[in-house]
């Protein structure tokens, strides 16, 4: 098979590089400056200096970022970056920042009242300073929760589990049961990269362009991965997406002979890595040790992004996760649940408190339900094929009066109400305006996508997949949990060809120790841990 990438039989495989992939490609850079725009205050202060040094390691001063955008663009305003890991994306000091934090706050139920003219300064203002920002953010960090709030949320382990309904916490069966644990964590591998792959080239598209482009393209609804037509790049500027800006960095399936790098299916592999340096007794410092020392800083986003800033400044777990970042429920911890549930199946309690040490170095309160949520379900999939029941097991792990825990029975009971997929659908987008950022990537809203799949597909695999992607949001992410859960449950032998094969066994990864791998080679590496950790 000859791709752009040459043929396929010359591919190597590499564990490690020496030289770390901090940036891929340059033109994301450009691309993040469309997310300050607005920001007039400009400076070189605290940049690092250009040199031979900075050019090879790829570390971008804001003189050669500014540059780049105004190759990229050149009516895009110059950003000023002043912080202690320089990036445009999600640290500039910008209205949006203010937005999204006084939104937060008003989510979680804290009383904001006395920071209200504050909040409302901020956002009138003409700019917004650095200063300001953190002063807010630090204050605003610090505020009660009302006495009047509806909801319970902690963020603590054992405060969560004080919360939680009745659940099986551990099934009758478990690895030792499976006559072929490989078959079942092999499924689990190729239904997240399968999923991801489907949502990657439309990830930031708006439900009605996917809609509209599928149409065009002859491929709604959809019943496999998406293509790419040329002739309609024109109409649909089908190759500007959340990863990709031109055709030569395409992410569509008949464009690239295998997974691409995404931070979804980095982050399996990274618990991988953490649980072969660190075993399973590994603490949330490890996770964070592991980001620093194997995760690229420019391939983390949001929630993400402002932890490895505070990890970065030497902040540690817990206030890692809660210092100045307006995004700490956003849906960046759910996409890390795989790995845990892979060396805990058939016990849910343990694969979510798993999940939670990894959780609670960028999230909190729903954020980190949302990824002790999935383990838990990851868990149990292997061994229950009933879809509403596999919700309740994951319900069964988070504090029974939480938005998350709400939203999810919200949508079950829709679907026991004969309520029909496009209504289901066009209810989630009535909640969340998928055009807002802060809404299109929350933890929430994306988890009532993947039940929306799960549910109305019925368990097929490709059924599911392609409800929930059509639907929209952060299409990769939801994407991949759903095929995680739905690889598992069918075990990687019954899952069809068409979704199989494209990925040619292989994907790409961001992290310094797991570069181009066979998916296999990384299934087997997880069936000797999780046989290791049933012993």
């Amino acid at each position: 098979m000859e791709s752009r990438y040459g043929a396929l039989s010359d591919l190597t495989y590499d564990r490690v590089r020496i030289q770390p992939r901090v940036l891929r490609p340059w033109r994301t850079l450009s691309r993040a400056f469309q997310l300050c725009r607005g920001n007039t205050d400009v400076s070189s202060r605290r940049v690092p200096t250009e040199n031979p040094g900075s050019t090879h390691l790829y570390y971008p001063t804001i003189e050669s970022l500014n540059r780049m955008a105004a190759e990229y663009d050149p009516g895009m305003i110059e950003v000023d970056i002043e912080d202690a890991l320089p990036s445009p994306l999600f640290i500039a000091p910008t209205k949006r920042v203010v937005q999204y934090e006084h939104r937060q706050c008003r989510d979680e139920g804290k009383d904001i009242s006395r920071l209200e003219e504050r909040f409302e300064a901020l956002l009138e203002a003409e700019s917004v300073s650095q200063a300001e920002l953190h002063d807010l953010l630090d204050d605003a960090r610090e505020l009660p929760v009302r006495s009047d709030y509806e909801y319970e949320e902690p963020s603590g382990l054992e405060e969560i589990r004080a919360l939680r309904p009745n659940g099986p916490r551990q099934l009758e069966e478990g690895f030792d049961d499976l006559d072929d644990p490989y078959d079942v964590v092999y499924g689990g591998w190729l239904g997240a990269i399968a999923g991801c792959f489907l949502g990657k080239p439309v990830q930031g598209w708006s439900r009605d362009k996917i809609h509209k482009y599928l149409e065009a393209s002859n491929q709604y609804p959809l019943e496999g991965y998406i293509r790419s037509r040329e002739s309609l790049d024109e109409e649909y500027d089908i190759y500007n997406t959340v990863e990709s800006s031109d055709a030569s960095d395409s992410l569509f399936v008949n464009d690239v002979p295998y997974m691409p790098v995404d931070d979804d299916i980095d982050y399996i592999a990274v618990g991988l890595g953490i649980l072969n340096e660190r075993g399973f007794e590994f603490e949330p410092m490890d996770v964070a040790n592991y980001w620093l020392q194997n995760l690229p800083a420019f391939n983390t986003y949001t929630a993400e992004r402002m932890a490895y800033r505070n990890l970065m400044n030497l902040v540690t777990p817990p206030d890692s996760a809660s210092l100045r970042n307006p995004y700490r429920e956003h849906v960046g911890a759910l996409i890390r649940a795989d790995m845990w549930a892979y060396v805990a199946l058939g016990d849910p309690e343990q694969a979510a408190a798993y999940a939670w040490r990894d959780a609670s170095i960028s999230h909190v309160k729903n954020g980190i339900y949302g990824e002790m949520f999935a383990a838990a379900m990851m868990a149990a999939a292997p061994f229950e094929s009933d879809a509403r029941r596999l919700l309740e097991i994951g319900l069964s792990e988070i504090p029974a009066d939480c938005r998350l825990a709400d939203a999810v029975t919200d949508v079950i009971e829709w679907w026991e109400a004969d309520v029909e997929y496009e209504v289901a659908v066009e209810r989630v987008h009535e909640r969340w305006d998928e055009s807002d950022q802060f809404d299109w990537v929350h933890t929430i809203s994306n988890a009532e996508v993947f039940t929306i799949g799960l549910l109305w597909g019925e368990g097929d695999f490709g059924e599911s997949l392609c409800l929930a992607v059509q639907a929209g949001f952060d299409t990769d992410s939801h994407g991949a949990t759903l095929g995680s859960v739905l690889g598992l449950l069918h075990g990687a032998d019954a899952l069809p060809e068409n979704w199989v094969e494209p990925l040619n066994d292989t994907v790409e990864t961001s992290l310094v120790s797991y570069q181009r791998q066979r998916i296999s080679d990384l299934a087997e590496e997880t069936v000797d841990l999780a046989r290791e950790a049933s012993e």
